[in-house]
């Protein structure tokens, strides 16, 4: 097991979450945890295409998703958190899709700043120790 990873939340996905079911809310909660370390949460599965893991949590004939990336070294982001309305089938809304591509692209932006912010600083101390 690694080290585990600083988890950032994009957008409005963290209150969205918060007005979720207490249940939903320890399942993505729980299975947000699992993947700071490195692990899956058994109702995490791969969305096909994204760079992303989709977390569906059923409650009450209602199904909510939350979305991540861990694909970052010391990252994760929380792209998108939403309850699924459609009861056709189990793809992701076209709107929710869009949304997380742009929260992808958005993170991918952040965490390269965060990256260099780190080196700059270290950079920093390097120069001040010698």
């Amino acid at each position: 097991m690694g080290a585990e990873k600083t988890i950032y939340w994009m957008g409005d996905s963290k209150d969205r979450l918060s007005e979720f079911p207490a249940d939903v809310k320890s399942e993505i909660g729980y299975a947000l945890r699992q993947a700071q370390w490195g692990e899956v949460h058994p109702s995490a599965s791969p969305m096909k295409g994204y760079g992303a893991v989709e977390i569906v949590s059923d409650f009450d004939k209602d199904t909510f998703r939350g979305i991540y990336t861990a694909k970052f070294k010391d990252s994760i982001y929380v792209l998108h958190c939403f309850q699924k309305k459609s009861h056709r089938g189990s793809e992701t809304p076209k709107r929710d899709r869009k949304l997380i591509e742009k929260r992808l692209a958005e993170a991918e932006s952040a965490d390269k700043r965060l990256r260099e912010q780190v080196s700059h600083g270290k950079n920093q101390n390097n120069q001040k120790q010698r």
